[in-house]
């Protein structure tokens, strides 16, 4: 395949189809440059067309939690009162700067993701 711009849709799905057909393609060989080429513009184009917003604050917090298998309480720990880890998780009450800080530290959540007006 001659590497190009993706500029449409049919570029799109001809560069992913050459994508997976040298997908397993050994790095520093002709195949494996183009594979990360590929990879490079492929990245570029999904970017621009099919943009993703920040996570949901909340969503973030307890998805981490589940990735890391805590429940409720063990939140509470974290940021100190069970009242307030009730109303923050049913959005009751919003993070504070204290809270962002600590849930940062503690489950390693971007502080941008936390810092997004829900």
């Amino acid at each position: 395949m001659q590497i190009r711009p993706i500029k449409t849709e049919q570029d799109y799905q001809q560069a992913l189809e050459r994508l997976e057909e040298i997908f397993t393609a050994k790095p520093d060989t002709t195949e494996g440059d183009e594979l990360e080429i590929l990879g490079i513009l492929i990245e570029n184009y999904e970017e621009e067309h099919f943009p993703m917003d920040s996570p949901d604050p909340i969503e973030a917090i307890k998805f981490r939690m589940d990735q890391i298998g805590l429940d409720q309480q063990d939140l509470t720990k974290i940021i100190g009162s069970k009242s307030r880890t009730s109303d923050l998780l049913n959005r009751k009450r919003p993070l504070s700067v204290r809270q962002i800080r600590l849930l940062h530290e503690k489950l390693h959540i971007p502080a941008d993701v936390l810092l997004k007006l829900s």
